[in-house]
């Protein structure tokens, strides 16, 4: 069972707390070091042992089952190695990523690679690790017929094929990956698709997976569930009509909902997988086995970007705090707050969690744009110069996906447990970027790349 998601939510906020405090007593958050992200190892190896124990509880003894964390949610080499060690694998969806599980030193026997546009160099290199590969679309299980024909051997790596369900999406379009025309895998409603499916199975005796992903944050359950409940059906007729067990394993993606507008953890891994038990028993009777795909429900609670309030100051009646976190550090929340909102915590300058009555106040970050808010209208303690404001939820997709508006740098990212009663140990996870290398990643080698070409039609 999962322990009590209430305790769990009060014991994260008090070490995250701890962990404010102790980034600003040990000189990782101060004037010359105004943004930094922040990651709860403790919380992490939690999440990674509540998705494993939850369908293990669910599924026949012996079932292999892997979970593969999607890297894009947060793709520092130092995670994936704790996540490994945790049990998780990794869902990769370019060379960038592969590279990464690698350095962590992933097994490519527990790496599955999934991407819309695989180049054929990146399709032989997963062959010739022996690394799982689901095809998107009929053109890439062409290129797969090539390279498989063409290997002096039979391959190592688990090959699939991406199906789309198209069921509808969720309350966000662009997370919503099953709708009529999303652009990922095969669109099995479209004229003929279900058919054409069925007899690429029955064609390639190596085709062996079958993956399917309804979506990420915004989808219900309920149609979580309905999704792969799809991939199942569609698993079971291939296996009747091919006389025998072609597809082995299902890829049933990720996708489960973070609330960001609460801190208990809420839905759990644990209630997804009863519910897929109870919608779709057969996924569970050993038959099959299991790889998933989640990645922001496994790191976003873990996570804090927190910011040093440089200035504080008001305008038409509304106190602003210009703090160092905005659009560098959370771009869907800047560019689409109603989408991607985030929870504000307000700390004082040695990073105490702030009292005081709350106040309506925009939170600002340094981008030069007037739509650059963490947060609008906000009510929180007020925040004044020299206070901390922490962007909570922000371990996916946030602090590891700088935005360099303004040649803003990227912030340092550092682990945190508990060492000892109230201390905090840190370790660092990615150095900040200093200017020097902001200008060296626009071009500092190359000042004189243009004015050497010459006029047109000089020699």
């Amino acid at each position: 069972m999962e322990r009590d998601i209430e305790t769990e939510a009060r014991e994260r906020a008090g070490r995250r707390d701890d962990a404010v405090r102790g980034a600003v007593e040990q000189g990782l958050l101060g004037p010359d070091a105004a943004v930094v992200g922040l990651l709860d190892v403790t919380g992490i190896r939690r999440s990674a042992a509540a998705l494993r124990a939850a369908f293990d509880a669910v599924a026949a003894p012996g079932t292999p089952v892997l979970h593969a964390f999607a890297v894009k949610a947060t793709p520092l080499v130092p995670v994936l190695r704790l996540l490994h060690e945790a049990g998780i694998g990794a869902e990769v969806a370019s060379p960038g990523e592969l590279a990464l599980a690698r350095a962590a030193g992933l097994p490519t026997s527990r790496t599955v690679l999934d991407a819309p546009a695989k180049t054929p160099a990146e399709l032989r290199e997963a062959l010739d690790l022996g690394i799982a590969v689901n095809a998107d679309n009929p053109q890439e299980l062409a290129r797969l017929d090539a390279l498989v024909r063409s290997a002096p051997a039979p391959t190592r790596s688990p090959l699939g094929l991406r199906v789309n369900p198209q069921i509808g999406g969720g309350t966000i379009g662009a997370t919503s990956t099953a709708t009529a025309t999303s652009k990922f895998g095969v669109a099995l409603r479209d004229e003929g698709a279900h058919e054409w499916v069925v007899q690429a199975f029955l064609d390639r005796p190596w085709l062996t997976r079958l993956h399917a992903h309804t979506g990420s944050q915004g989808i219900p359950l309920p149609l979580l569930a309905r999704g792969v409940a799809e991939a199942y059906a569609l698993a079971e007729e291939i296996n009747a009509r091919a006389g025998r067990r072609q597809v082995d394993t299902l890829d049933i993606g990720g996708g489960l909902s973070v609330d960001f507008a609460s801190e208990v953890a809420a839905p759990t891994y644990e209630r997804y997988a009863r519910v897929l038990a109870e919608e779709v028993p057969g996924l569970f009777d050993g038959r099959y086995g299991l790889v998933t795909e989640f990645g922001r429900s496994l790191l976003a609670r873990h996570g804090t970007v927190v910011a040093r309030v440089e200035y504080a100051k008001s305008a038409g009646g509304r106190r602003i705090a210009v703090t160092h976190a905005g659009v560098q550090v959370a771009t869907r929340t800047v560019y689409a707050p109603g989408a991607w909102p985030l929870r504000i915590a307000a700390y004082d300058a040695k990073g105490h969690p702030k009292p005081g009555p709350d106040v309506v106040q925009d939170v600002a970050g340094p981008a030069c744009f007037s739509g650059d808010l963490l947060a609008e209208g906000r009510a929180l303690p007020l925040l004044e110069q020299g206070d901390y404001a922490a962007a909570l939820d922000t371990g996916a997709y946030y602090f590891a996906h700088h935005y360099a508006y303004n040649s803003l740098a990227r912030p340092g990212i550092y682990g945190f447990r508990a060492d000892g009663p109230g201390g905090v140990a840190f370790a660092t996870v990615r150095e900040p970027q200093t200017v020097a290398q902001v200008v060296a990643e626009s071009g500092g080698a190359h000042t004189d790349a243009l004015t050497t070409l010459g006029t047109p039609g000089s020699r």
